[in-house]
């Protein structure tokens, strides 16, 4: 199994390392998982495979080279031991326009790595937003997070999972189903920030 890289721009404050990753893993337990938005995402949480990196990175250039040294690793690593990768960056990618903009360059890095087909980078931020809907639209608190997050998966651990869902195109469906039941109130309700 290959060890853990180091991170290369820690957060400063390690309490505050500690709080970012404790948040994200409240919002995978509570959202995620509890409302089962991401059907596979239990299984592997249940076995502890979930790698959650805090990165201090500040500028674009840092956290593509934060999200290289993620990629290779989740690459290199035992899947057993770790299958995905949530690399949460609190302090780059703040404007959800700016990380929108900077998937693109997540995606080169990733066929920059000879890595296209092998993993792929999905996207979670607190002010997720998709094209055509209003920033308030409830449909897009699927994509919400506490921070922004880039989510390192396995292309074929997808394939697996995708397979053995009778109608994986019926999720993002679902998914809104479940947060207009919600609600705004019922999102403020899930108290994430405690």
């Amino acid at each position: 199994m290959v060890n853990p890289l180091p991170t290369i721009h820690p957060l400063d404050d390690a309490a505050e390392a500690i709080a970012v990753a404790d948040a994200t893993r409240r919002w995978m337990d509570r959202v995620v998982i509890g409302l089962n938005l991401c059907p596979f995402a239990k299984a592997v949480h249940v076995k502890g495979q979930v790698r959650v990196t805090v990165t201090g990175a500040t500028t674009p250039e840092a956290l593509i080279e934060e999200l290289a040294q993620e990629l290779t690793y989740l690459d290199q690593c035992d899947p057993a031991a770790t299958e995905t990768t949530l690399l949460v960056h609190p302090r780059a990618m703040v404007d959800f326009l700016d990380f929108n903009d900077f998937l693109d360059a997540a995606d080169a890095a990733v066929e920059a790595l000879g890595l296209e087909g092998v993993l792929q980078v999905a996207s979670f931020h607190p002010h997720y937003q998709f094209a055509g809907t209003e920033p308030d639209d409830i449909g897009n608190y699927t994509n919400r997070s506490p921070f922004p997050t880039l989510h390192l998966l396995r292309e074929e651990s997808i394939d697996r999972a995708v397979e053995a869902f009778p109608d994986p195109e019926s999720i993002f469906g679902a998914n809104l189903r479940t947060l207009e039941r919600l609600g705004h109130d019922g999102w403020r309700k899930l108290a994430l920030d405690d």
